[in-house]
């Protein structure tokens, strides 16, 4: 009877190794975009994640993405892409762009991702979202000035609406959304950057033999 119940429990742990190990499946793990959208660097592989700031799965992966994307090789290009799906999501879209304008994206952006998570500006929507980010940017010595000149720049509309373009293109549906090449769209949360790795090695595979 032990033997047996051992058997079992040894098969099940196989089986579970054995899925744990499989190549991540398209319609389980990821959707192939028909027809691929366009990069922005032809010789690299591209990946792009969409985001909100108020999103929450957001939050908790960008720990984990963050120390993905600094090991990632020379040949992988990443770009963040705000997610906008509505005018409220575009509010967070027009901070993330104006910081980008005036030279601050790098050095706020996981510190305003922590602030909104964790002093209460998540809570908020609209306008007073707005308000509650630029408050906190001038504590954090943002050149405000800057950042009021830049809110409404034709370089950040211009960004936005090209945001906005590629959600649809994308058949963006939420966020986190992770996307290789312009082709494969990573559905899975739970192997989200385990699959999208595999995904840019399959990309690589496709890059080296258009080259041929």
């Amino acid at each position: 009877m032990v033997f047996r119940l051992m058997s079992v429990i040894a098969g099940l742990a196989l089986a579970f190794a054995a899925h744990a190990q499989r190549a991540p499946a398209e319609g389980t793990d990821y959707n192939e975009l028909q027809p691929p959208q366009s990069v922005e660097s032809p010789g690299k592989v591209e990946v792009i994640e969409f985001f909100w700031y108020r999103c929450p799965h957001c939050y908790s992966l960008e720990p984990e993405l963050e120390s993905w994307v600094k090991k990632l090789p020379s040949d992988v290009q990443f770009r963040r892409i705000p997610g906008i799906l509505n005018d409220d999501w575009a509010i967070d879209a027009r901070i993330f762009y104006t910081l980008e304008a005036i030279g601050e994206v790098e050095r706020l952006h996981r510190a305003l991702f922590d602030a909104i998570h964790q002093q209460g500006g998540v809570k908020l929507r609209g306008e007073g979202f707005a308000k509650w980010v630029a408050t906190w940017l001038a504590k954090q010595k943002v050149d405000m000035a800057k950042y009021d000149a830049a809110l409404h720049s034709f370089t950040v509309e211009s960004k936005l609406r090209r945001a906005t373009q590629m959600a649809r293109s994308y058949r963006l549906d939420g966020v986190p959304t992770l996307v290789v090449q312009g082709k494969y769209s990573v559905i899975a949360r739970s192997t989200m950057l385990d699959t999208t790795t595999f995904l840019i090695g399959e990309a690589r595979k496709q890059l080296a033999k258009s080259k041929r």
